[in-house]
């Protein structure tokens, strides 16, 4: 029997890299811009979604 894992958080996206846990991989952004494109590009790349958890906090789950 295969196991499969719908639901994970993939990646988090910030502005402020001292708020996110260890555990996922982070991209740390300079700007709210970048942190926009990062985002766009990881979701298309990674086939996920993201949430915006708080001002320049993002993350990006596998549903």
């Amino acid at each position: 029997m295969s196991t499969t894992i719908q639901k994970f958080i993939l990646a988090a996206v910030t502005t402020s890299p001292d708020r996110v846990p260890s555990g996922t991989a982070v991209f740390h952004c300079k700007s709210d811009d970048e942190l926009q494109k990062i985002c766009a590009n990881l979701e298309a790349i990674l086939d996920g979604i993201a949430h915006e958890l708080d001002t320049g906090l993002f993350i990006i789950v596998k549903h």
